[in-house]
């Protein structure tokens, strides 16, 4: 069972990868050419599965 702090940290950790993607700075780099071998939608996307997994460890088994 996962603790609901770590749940916390998802969303926030979900949050700010929202706002840097958002962020005019980010932007500016893209228009210039940076290309990451990882990007903020990997990032959002790693994020996303280890809240599916923390939410399937929570469900009662059948």
């Amino acid at each position: 069972m996962s603790s609901p702090y770590l749940q916390q940290l998802l969303e926030q950790a979900q949050t700010l990868i929202s706002l840097i993607a958002t962020h005019p700075d980010y932007k500016q780099l893209l228009d210039q050419g940076y290309q990451p071998d990882l990007n903020i939608a990997d990032a959002q996307t790693a994020l996303t599965y280890l809240q599916w997994e923390l939410e399937r460890n929570r469900e009662p088994s059948i």
